[in-house]
């Protein structure tokens, strides 16, 4: 497993090594000896999601804060998706600064997104099936969230807007000024 520092300070891309044969491919997915061992990062995941999408379905930005912030390592596991993280800690030297990866089920890629930062995806291919670990349990009373098009942001979506399918709770988020005021 090789974990790669993304441009923003705590975030991580790992990428598994895949073993192929004539049976076909085997890979370890996480370590975590390993992965702590080349971040410096202490994770302990308890809770496991996924997500079946069609293409433009667009999830995000979402959060939780306090002591319920999760801490994430997302995967596509079939299809292809943008995945986009934004940095929300204040303290950090990357504060406001956003991230984005295209992960497929061909290119193994995982990111690591750590707590205190908003992520979101959007599906890419025809259809996606996207899954993520959480060191936190989903907690609604602690959930946050930013409009994917914020203005400050201006994040590329690698679609036209006119493709986008986003949820009436989505379409309701604040601004990343009001999120972090």
């Amino acid at each position: 497993m090789e974990i790669l520092q993304s441009p923003l300070e705590d975030c991580f891309i790992v990428v598994p090594r895949a073993f192929k044969d004539a049976r076909g491919v085997f890979c370890e997915t996480f370590n975590k000896k390993a992965f702590e061992l080349a971040s410096g990062i202490t994770v302990n995941f308890v809770q496991d999601n996924q997500s079946t999408s069609t293409k433009g379905v667009l999830r995000g930005l979402h959060f939780q804060t306090g002591a319920k912030a999760q801490a994430k390592l997302v995967r596509a596991i079939q299809g292809s998706v943008l995945d986009i993280v934004v940095d929300l800690r204040k303290s950090s030297k990357t504060f406001g600064q956003s991230f984005s990866l295209v992960l497929t089920a061909e290119n193994r890629k995982q990111l690591f997104v750590p707590k205190g930062f908003a992520h979101g995806f959007i599906t890419l291919s025809e259809t996606s099936v996207f899954g993520y670990k959480c060191d936190a349990y989903y907690d609604a009373a602690s959930e946050g969230g930013i409009i994917y098009n914020d203005a400050t942001l201006k994040l590329d979506w690698h679609l036209s807007e006119d493709e986008f399918i986003v949820s009436e709770k989505d379409l309701q988020l604040p601004s990343f000024k009001e999120a972090t005021a």
